[in-house]
């Protein structure tokens, strides 16, 4: 069991994700900023992704530990950081994974002043959040816990990969205010989902008599999931692959899903924004199995039993007659009723102060009538992202700002304080060379010489073509 602790705090340390994208949010020189608020202002007439290229995104995470702290060089042994770690965790410290690949993205302006986009993109979206008590009991095992109740309840995770068509609008209605939504539909590859758990194991002294000690198990524990079972038939992971992929046109679950956004501009120097990303369910009826283990069962210990000598009789199969007695304490029931899945529920909101000299302008300008096209060159705010989650609201806080350096480069800088850390400096660089619209995003940059200290990696990057308004 050491083991595998061991293998899950490198994985946790090395390769996990979350779903803020701070740095893109109202980045509004690329077109894919309209996916996070399809409210968004937006001066194209036209765009259209490189197909697989114009949005790739992954980022990592963890809300409490990171590789360095467990396998970093030191006098302390492995062993007491491993421990260290497991005390200073806690049941709502959490592990998240979210991947994104565009397939399809485009987009254009009709003679009504709407601008429609839509495409295709693959998502995946895991969180595990942290069994501490079943931890603290793999590491050290109950003796030194007698009377403690170690908490089943704590397990609790989910994961999705899924498809998702899209096709949003957007309108600029009056000078001040720009109003969007998105129309999503889901077609889920597998999930797998176990939040609603309960339970407890016990070690205490025995009341029987019988032994020193007993313990004490009781569940109530369930598992949900789709498009999984029939995967375990199949002989090779390349059959597994291509079911998947043909689940991908709509022969999987489906699902229902919107987004709404809007920007306001207060004034010529305050605009206001914000958005609801993914407010939908997944319905899934097909492949679909569920399990449930319900019941309670005390062990005080075993009786042995030893033939008697010069006989040919053997001992009883105590583990075989063991694992009977567990069997009929506990009702495990597979089912197969299909069961309807919220989306994980992510909001934005942000307010901008602009300032700075009008893009191709001059210095000595009157900026304050430049009309209703005015854009200065630079900006600064702050950010707000909740996503929900099964055990409560991830939260996080953005101080940024912006800066068009020129017609064909623009930057972002981002400081958010969010679960993973208190520091995390972002930067997203937007470069338009006549109709080609390319952007690199990346998270945490004050750790990219030591990825190992990092709590949270991140990187985008995409490749569109752009037609603007004016040409």
């Amino acid at each position: 069991m050491k083991y595998l602790l061991y293998c899950i705090f490198f994985f946790w340390g090395s390769s996990l994700f979350s779903q803020n994208k701070e740095v893109l949010y109202g980045l509004d020189e690329t077109p894919q900023a309209l996916l996070l608020n399809p409210g968004t202002r937006i001066s194209n007439a036209f765009h259209i992704g490189i197909p697989l290229m114009s949005h790739f995104h992954f980022n990592g995470g963890s809300s409490g530990i990171s590789a360095y702290d467990i396998f970093q060089k030191s006098s302390v042994d492995i062993n007491t950081r491993i421990r260290n770690k497991i005390s200073e965790l806690d049941g709502r410290d959490f592990f998240t994974a979210t991947q994104q690949l565009d397939i399809l993205n485009f987009g254009w302006k009709n003679k009504q002043e709407f601008y429609f986009s839509g495409g295709v993109y693959q998502e995946f979206d895991f969180i595990f959040y942290f069994p501490k008590d079943l931890a603290l009991l793999a590491w050290e095992g109950n003796s030194d816990y007698i009377g403690k109740k170690f908490d089943l309840g704590e397990l609790n995770t989910r994961g999705d990969l899924l498809m998702v068509y899209h096709l949003g609008a957007t309108k600029r209605w009056s000078k001040k205010l720009t109003i969007g939504a998105r129309a999503k539909i889901y077609s889920s590859l597998l999930s797998f989902s176990s939040t609603d758990n309960s339970g407890t194991f016990e070690t205490r002294i025995s009341e029987s008599g019988n032994n020193i000690y007993e313990h004490i198990i009781n569940s109530n524990l369930s598992l949900n999931t789709s498009g999984i079972a029939s995967l375990s038939d199949l002989e090779d992971s390349s059959q597994a692959t291509n079911k998947i992929l043909n689940r991908a046109f709509f022969s999987g679950n489906l699902g229902l899903g919107i987004d709404l956004g809007a920007t306001y501009e207060i004034n010529e120097k305050l605009t206001a924004s914000a958005s609801f990303i993914d407010l939908g369910a997944i319905f899934h009826s097909k492949d679909v199995e569920s399990y449930t283990i319900n019941g309670e069962y005390t062990l005080d210990g075993i009786d042995l039993l030893f033939p008697p000598l010069g006989t040919s009789d053997t001992a009883p199969p105590y583990y075989d007659d063991l694992i009977d007695e567990i069997e009929e304490a506990f009702e495990i029931d597979t089912l197969y009723n299909s069961y309807s899945q919220l989306r994980p529920l992510k909001t934005y909101t942000s307010l901008k102060y602009n300032f700075g000299r009008p893009v191709g302008g001059d210095e000595g300008c009157d900026c304050l009538n430049m009309g209703e096209n005015q854009k200065y060159n630079q900006s600064a705010g702050l950010q707000l992202f909740n996503v929900f989650r099964p055990r409560g609201l991830q939260f996080a806080a953005t101080l940024f700002y912006y800066r068009k350096i020129s017609d064909y480069l623009t930057f972002k800088t981002t400081y958010t304080v969010d679960s993973y850390s208190y520091n995390n400096i972002g930067l997203g660089l937007v470069s338009n060379i006549k109709m080609v619209n390319f952007y690199i995003i990346a998270n945490n940059l004050q750790w990219y010489s030591n990825f190992a200290k990092a709590k949270s990696v991140s990187l985008q990057m995409g490749l569109n073509i752009i037609i603007d308004e004016n040409k």
